[in-house]
């Protein structure tokens, strides 16, 4: 529950494999596991050479949780998780889907299955999926990630300034996230504010995302990072990657 850092997200994982050790089929804690496993690799930061480890142990783990628990929502959850690190949007849909059928206030739910529908070109439905959300959890120790989702919205959207509102928002409640800065960073440079683009974008290089986030290329091939059907991968280069560009990201 605290801000996610590189760090927490470490100490989350030693306390996980901890209470897995105690106890090996407690399906809570191998879907924690697999969540968090999944989340740094998503959030950039783990370190490229480990990504796909960790993401072949979190489908494991959530294969393992859903064989025990299949009507607990929650590995249902995770399990699309794993699904859209190894780019597998489409399956990733009707688990969460599946898990809202079980839980209809789910909130990681609604959020995943929002992204989802971005990356499937169903782009007007993804704020009012992550509005419930937050109306369900207004202070949700992810907020700082669900004003992102809005912020991505508006920026793929070209309305650049409603783009930096929301990115901003999102900074504040989660500055640890080398990704989510990276979108600020991008929404800056688009707006002309190329200082402060370069900023953020060297902040989110020093959180963690230096890996990641060194050049337009390697940001592209990031495990996880499908950047949607044609119509969206367009809106992405268009606006995101145009903007890291002007921000001072390299191609290769």
């Amino acid at each position: 529950m605290k801000p996610r850092t590189p760090e927490t997200h470490k100490e989350a994982i030693n306390l996980y494999e901890h209470a897995l050790a105690l106890d090996p089929q407690s399906v809570e804690a191998q879907s924690r596991l697999a969540a968090v496993l999944v989340d740094s690799v998503a959030s950039g930061m783990t370190p490229s050479a480990s990504a796909a480890l960790s993401i072949a142990r979190a489908g494991e783990l959530v294969d393992r949780a859903l064989a025990a628990s299949p009507r607990y929502a929650v590995p249902h959850v995770v399990k699309g998780h794993v699904l859209r690190a190894r780019n597998r949007w489409n399956e990733a849909i009707p688990e969460y889907e599946a898990a809202l059928a079980l839980d209809h206030n789910l909130v990681a739910a609604l959020i995943c299955l929002g992204w989802c529908k971005l990356y499937f070109g169903s782009i007007d439905e993804v704020i009012p999926l992550v509005e419930q959300a937050i109306r369900l959890s207004p202070r949700d120790p992810l907020i700082g990630p669900f004003y992102s989702r809005i912020g991505t919205v508006h920026l793929l959207q070209s309305r650049t300034d409603e783009a930096i509102v929301w990115l901003e928002k999102a900074r504040n409640a989660s500055p640890g996230l080398p990704l989510l800065r990276s979108r600020l960073a991008s929404a800056y440079a688009l707006k002309g504010e190329t200082e402060r683009a370069a900023a953020e974008l060297a902040e989110a290089r020093r959180l963690g995302g230096g890996d990641v986030l060194s050049s337009i290329g390697r940001l592209k091939v990031v495990p996880g990072a499908w950047w949607g059907v044609p119509k969206i991968r367009a809106l992405f280069e268009a606006t995101y990657f145009t903007g890291l560009r002007k921000a001072g990201m390299p191609e290769e």
